[in-house]
């Protein structure tokens, strides 16, 4: 085959449909891809992302172009943050010659954190979803972020003579962005609300502290919720949120579960 060959290959995708049903999302799923997040610090932070990328898709157009979808990613090449990605899925809308779309990007973040009693520096990772989704010029940003935790028991703490059981919780906060808010930030605002935050390295005087700072502060997923809650609603640059608590129980072979939902624009 010859280069004259190949100008004038069809471009199926790009024919007309007489079915007339229009197709919501269509694009590429669980796309592994390398990726460099703006942090805080200003340091950047490469990772491994999961893509999904998708577009609307008129009633008239038989198909959309799924190989434009990883020249957008390809191009990306700067540090990407949250506030970056309306100009990311405009690039896709365009290339793709398309009116709506999504991307969302899941990966693994990892913040620094230095223990409460020794000072030791350890990695703690999170887990942390991007979405954006709509027409170029009103999209809308959600960054989701995972935060484990520790919990303790209240209830327990009350009634039992000896200590008060406690257990690895999740706090999972999804806010839509008015503005700028940083992922550590987000980070932090789980983390206060917990009876302890994590570390991944500890050593004994940590382990006393940590121990000792859950059972001074005992909490339930209905009193962590709230907490988070509250801080939200004290963040301008979130304009809706959806928090959940979810913990991992130590004594039941079940999971204790509490949400708060809030879209602070309808007031």
């Amino acid at each position: 085959m010859n280069v004259r060959d190949t100008v004038f290959l069809p471009d199926v995708q790009g024919a007309a449909d007489a079915r007339n049903v229009a197709i919501a999302r269509v694009g590429v799923r669980s796309m592994r891809w390398p990726l460099t997040v703006a942090t805080a610090q200003g340091t950047p932070q490469p990772t491994v992302a999961e893509a999904d990328m998708y577009v609307a898709l008129p009633a008239t157009q038989k198909g959309t172009h799924m190989s434009r979808f990883i020249e957008v990613l390809q191009r990306q090449a700067e540090p990407l943050g949250a506030g970056a990605l309306p100009g990311l899925l405009s690039a896709m809308l365009a290339r793709l010659d398309a009116e709506r779309g999504e991307i969302a990007l899941r990966f693994p973040f990892f913040v620094t954190k230095r223990a409460p009693v020794s000072g030791v520096e350890s990695l703690l990772d999170y887990q942390v979803q991007w979405r954006v989704a709509g027409p170029a010029q009103a999209a809308s940003v959600t960054q989701t972020v995972v935060v484990p935790v520790t919990s303790l028991c209240p209830c327990s703490k009350k009634v039992a003579d000896y200590g008060a059981h406690n257990q690895r919780s999740h706090i999972t906060i999804a806010a839509e962005l008015a503005g700028e808010l940083s992922l550590e930030r987000q980070i932090r605002i789980a983390e206060e609300a917990a009876s302890s935050e994590m570390w991944a390295l500890l050593k004994r005087p940590d382990e006393k502290y940590v121990t000792e700072r859950a059972y001074d502060n005992p909490k339930f997923v209905e009193d962590m919720v709230r907490d988070v809650a509250l801080a939200l609603d004290r963040e301008p640059a979130v304009a809706a949120y959806r928090v959940e608590v979810e913990n991992f129980e130590s004594i039941h072979n079940h999971s204790a579960y509490a949400q708060v939902e809030r879209d602070k624009r309808a007031r």
